[in-house]
């Protein structure tokens, strides 16, 4: 077993399900997820009007989204470890106030390369809250409450970039791209100060003992178990899966023979209700039964939505592109809740762990996505539907692999047959890698 960079308390004197602390917990993440994908994505939906704007190609114009996801991924390897130190919560309220910043910024860049810029900073700053996120959830809420809490808090996410792409393209169709930007700031800023009043300080939270060599023992803890590698590659395939698609889909759209036009194309977005829906319901089944028998299910789910659309019919690819996001939503509550209770579970460091996968996730976004557009350029259609499928693909049998990685050993006394400890459907750590 890992050398735990520190002890964490259980979960069951946490926050219960219709407790305030519980209802405002949620409020806050899910403002919170809102905040941080608005400004994370709010240039999706634009990458047609930068094409226009600045006269670069479709591939340089997703640097606006791959710059930021990556430089997100960087930072998450710092936020992660620095959070075990300076706490959760001041974390979260640090990074929501520095991403409104450096979002209005954004609206006022003056060239291209300034735009590029502010954008990966934007990264760096929004980098707070998904470091933290599951990790806070599972120290400060009761254990039969945390598989449901993250499904709610990435459906506040699936919301976010949502809510990011239907705020941006409709106020660029009416008054440019520049205060298209401002009002996602706009939109995170008020999400920020629900977060400023609303969220509870950290009650369960230990901090970390310093030190290069804690740091060094904790980082080797969540990189040597095979289940946590496997979960962190998974992270890479699903989410390039499904940001290969979305940043392809508007410059199909906007081509004959469809035609359409910014504010039209991002109506397509409004599919990201049905993700938030399957994040929650996902996470609430597997509290019931199990996550290594829901998952499979979504990884189904999404790969059909991608083949689905090949079709040149619009309302059958905007089926494909809900099932789409139904499937990934779905895998990707899973696998990050599952990622921290596996940490917690082997003695390894939560914050950490979350790192880790998030790394890899942003990482997967902003290669993927960039190469999404490359397909698109090179070989059409097509060309971003095999990348995609590869991608589920391999997500497939890395969910395989998974099926077949045993439990660690039980941190307590086991406990018998048919006891809710014993039951695979509990939120247990020794019940959910098996």
């Amino acid at each position: 077993m890992s050398t735990t960079l520190t002890t964490r308390p259980t979960s069951d004197s946490g926050h219960a399900p219709g407790s305030p602390g519980y209802r405002r917990i949620m409020i806050s993440m899910f403002a919170a997820g809102n905040a941080t994908f608005v400004l994370l994505y709010a240039t999706q939906s634009l990458l047609p009007a930068f094409v226009d704007e600045f006269g670069v190609s479709p591939t340089r114009s997703t640097l606006t989204v791959s710059l930021t996801t990556a430089s997100l991924a960087v930072a998450l390897l710092i936020a992660g470890p620095l959070s075990e130190v300076v706490g959760r919560t001041r974390l979260i309220h640090i990074s929501m106030w520095a991403s409104v910043v450096v979002g209005l910024a954004c609206a006022l860049a003056p060239t291209w390369e300034t735009l590029l810029a502010l954008r990966m900073l934007a990264g760096f700053a929004l980098a707070g809250l998904p470091a933290v996120a599951t990790a806070y959830l599972r120290e400060e809420l009761h254990r039969s409450a945390q598989a449901g809490a993250v499904g709610l808090y990435v459906g506040g996410t699936a919301l976010g970039g949502m809510a990011g792409r239907l705020v941006t393209a409709p106020v660029a169709d009416v008054a440019g791209w520049r205060w298209a930007l401002a009002s996602a700031a706009l939109f995170a800023l008020v999400c920020a100060v629900l977060v400023a009043v609303l969220l509870p300080s950290s009650r369960q939270f230990t901090p970390a003992t310093r030190g290069r060599g804690n740091l060094a023992r904790a980082t080797r803890g969540v990189l040597d178990d095979r289940a946590l590698l496997a979960l962190y590659a998974l992270a890479a395939c699903l989410i390039g899966s499904y940001v290969s698609v979305f940043n392809a889909i508007g410059f199909r759209f906007t081509a004959a023979p469809y035609g359409l036009s910014l504010g039209a194309i991002s109506l397509i977005y409004l599919v990201n209700p049905l993700g938030s829906v399957s994040s929650i319901v996902s996470g609430r089944f597997a509290n019931r039964i199990d996550r290594r028998r829901i998952i499979p299910l979504g990884c189904a789910v999404a790969l059909a939505g991608v083949l689905l659309t090949l079709s040149g019919s619009l309302p059958v690819i905007v089926l494909g592109i809900a099932l789409l996001s139904i499937g990934f939503f779905s895998m990707h509550g899973l696998a990050s809740g599952w990622v921290t209770v596996r940490a917690h579970a082997l003695g390894a460091s939560t914050g950490q762990a979350a790192s880790f996968y998030l790394f890899s996730y942003y990482v997967g976004s902003s290669v993927f996505g960039n190469l999404g557009s490359t397909a698109w350029t090179h070989a059409g259609w097509t060309g971003v539907v095999a990348l995609s499928g590869g991608l589920l693909t391999l997500t497939a049998l890395l969910i395989v692999v998974l099926r077949g990685t045993r439990a660690p050993a039980a941190p307590s006394a086991p406990a018998s047959p048919g006891s809710p400890r014993a039951n695979a459907s509990s939120d247990e750590p020794t019940a959910l890698v098996a």
